[in-house]
């Protein structure tokens, strides 16, 4: 199966095309870090394209760049939490470009590369676990992205939308924050659970409980 990851270098992104790679995708990697996407990518033998979802031009040269596609994960994100009350432009922008333009750009110009049948995967939040002091601008773009796939499920009949919605998730985010949390599951569990949804109908949303 052709499969792009756009994130690839964050935790759940970067497990997620170690497990694909391990089933005989053939795979195309995306992400800011290039030293990081560029080292990944020789690992497993993948194709690989800087690019920063916060530029639709980024993002669209990005997807006309690959070849048909029966998978693509939108696994980019950020938190960079702080009270409203010291909410920071660049912080904003930052959140709001990697947890919600970035995918709805990836929606604009990736759903036209599926072939039929084919998956999309977005990483989500669960709203009961993001509401809390901090998370404003998180908890906002990520609901936002929710209501996004709801959308585009109505707009792409015949595609699968699927809104990946694990717990807490150790992963290099949580340096963000100060602490990953007790209990955190690691990003292999999330890989794992998504590939093993592949291989069944398409659903709207997929919790992961560890």
């Amino acid at each position: 199966m052709n499969t792009l990851i756009i994130g690839a270098t964050g935790g759940i992104g970067a497990a997620t095309a170690r497990v694909l790679a391990a089933q005989g995708d053939t795979l195309t990697l995306s992400g800011r870090n290039e030293a990081t996407l560029t080292a990944l990518a020789a690992e497993l033998g993948a194709a690989h394209h800087a690019a920063d979802v916060g530029y639709e031009s980024h993002v669209r040269a990005l997807l006309e760049g690959v070849p048909p596609l029966d998978t693509l994960v939108y696994a980019a994100g950020a938190a960079l939490p702080e009270p409203l009350k010291d909410a920071d432009p660049g912080h904003v922008r930052a959140v709001w470009n990697a947890n919600y333009f970035g995918a709805l750009w990836t929606l604009k110009h990736g759903l036209g590369r599926l072939n039929a049948g084919g998956r999309v995967y977005l990483l989500g939040a669960r709203p009961e676990l993001v509401t809390a002091r901090g998370f404003s601008q998180y908890a906002a773009s990520k609901a936002a992205l929710a209501r996004a796939a709801e959308v585009a499920r109505l707009e792409h009949r015949g595609v699968g939308i699927t809104l990946v919605l694990p717990p807490a998730v150790e992963t290099g985010l949580w340096a963000q924050v100060g602490r990953v949390p007790r209990g955190a599951l690691g990003p292999d569990v999330v890989a794992r659970a998504l590939v093993a949804d592949r291989a069944g109908e398409a659903q709207a949303e997929l919790r992961i409980d560890g």
